[in-house]
């Protein structure tokens, strides 16, 4: 028997059909599941033989083996699999005190090999199916509730590459935001890439118009290719011009991500280049400070920039009227910040 997570309705519908119930019940049924709250039987009111088979069912196909808490209240859950194997996901607590929010893996490890990320180093294993990255959500949607909180948005922005693991994240997309099931909201998913324009098309193909990231990380084809190797098959201009068919197909603004890496990205000339480049854009710059995951795959201790620099670069893209700002590292201290999760746990 299938866990209610591994169910889209209408797979869970044929199941009910199967077993010689009303397929109408299934909605109600996934519904009850994924609010994360303790399902209340009396008010489904269901047959007392169809209520004993779902019960099984109720097992996440994601179990909780670890979790940490950072000193800014994010929480870093690690997952076990079916199989053995585990996916870290995290639990980031918003301003407002009673809202958070939660990044999903869609991988277990990476095979980018992007070159100041910690995930890369453990390599790539498999694509989670769409049943384990629902799981992920309802232990995220679980851990809000526990600290008074709701979970208010998600990114596909853990460990992996999403447009690489597709069709199984656009699946667990449609349960996480369709209001049928999960009930998050469409405009309350982000999915990020390193720039797999394929991916870009595809999605956006999809009219699902969720928000969409792209890790630039360098404006330069030299620089990006240095720093990860998709930069080989996929330049900028070309990676620039698959976020302008996003943005113009789905009305959403796209997100560019940039990690500053001191003498690496940082220079004065590089602000002006990603300027130049997003200036006619209307798109906004997530600027990163960077999260140290020690020596890279290359054998390089990269290091983040200073306040200076930092302030300087930010600076050069306002003033050309690229709209900007620096995102607030979350979890550091529990490597649970961007370009850090690794499916280990430092003692504590």
């Amino acid at each position: 028997m299938t866990a209610l997570a591994n169910h889209s309705l209408a797979t869970f519908e044929a199941e009910l059909t199967v077993w010689g119930f009303k397929p109408s019940h299934a909605g109600r049924i996934l519904r009850a599941h994924y609010s994360a709250e303790t399902i209340d039987w009396e008010k489904l009111r269901l047959p007392k033989t169809l209520e004993e088979k779902i019960r099984p069912l109720l097992a996440d196909s994601t179990t909780l083996t670890a979790r940490q808490t950072a000193t800014d209240g994010t929480a870093k859950l690690l997952l076990r699999l079916a199989d053995g194997r585990t996916v870290e996901s995290v639990l980031m607590p918003d301003f407002r005190e009673d809202r958070a929010a939660g990044c999903i893996s869609s991988q277990v490890g990476c095979a980018m090999g992007c070159d100041f990320c910690a995930t890369t180093k453990t390599g790539f294993e498999r694509n989670l199916t769409a049943g384990e990255m629902v799981g992920q959500f309802l232990a995220l949607r679980r851990e809000a509730l526990v600290v008074g909180r709701q979970l208010q948005t998600i990114v596909f922005m853990g460990m992996g590459e999403p447009m690489l693991n597709f069709d199984n994240v656009v699946e667990a997309v449609r349960r996480i935001a369709d209001n049928k099931l999960g009930a998050l909201g469409w405009r309350q998913v982000t999915v990020s890439t390193v720039g797999i324009v394929p991916g870009i098309d595809a999605l956006a193909a999809t009219g699902l118009n969720v928000h969409l990231a792209v890790s630039l990380h360098a404006p330069d084809d030299a620089t990006r290719k240095h720093l990860l190797p998709v930069g080989k098959r996929f330049g900028v201009e070309e990676i620039l011009a698959a976020a302008d068919r996003y943005q113009a197909q789905t009305g959403r603004p796209v997100t560019i991500q940039y990690c500053l890496l001191k003498g690496v990205n940082d220079s004065p000339e590089q602000a002006r280049q990603l300027a130049a480049l997003l200036a006619n854009r209307r798109m906004h710059v997530n600027l990163l400070r960077y999260n140290p995951t020690g020596l890279s795959l290359r054998g390089v201790s990269y290091e983040p920039v200073t306040d200076e620099t930092a302030d300087a670069f930010i600076a050069t893209l306002r003033k050309d009227g690229v709209v900007a700002h620096f995102r607030r590292p979350r979890g550091r201290d529990i490597d649970a910040a961007c370009g850090q999760l690794r499916r280990r746990m430092s003692p504590g």
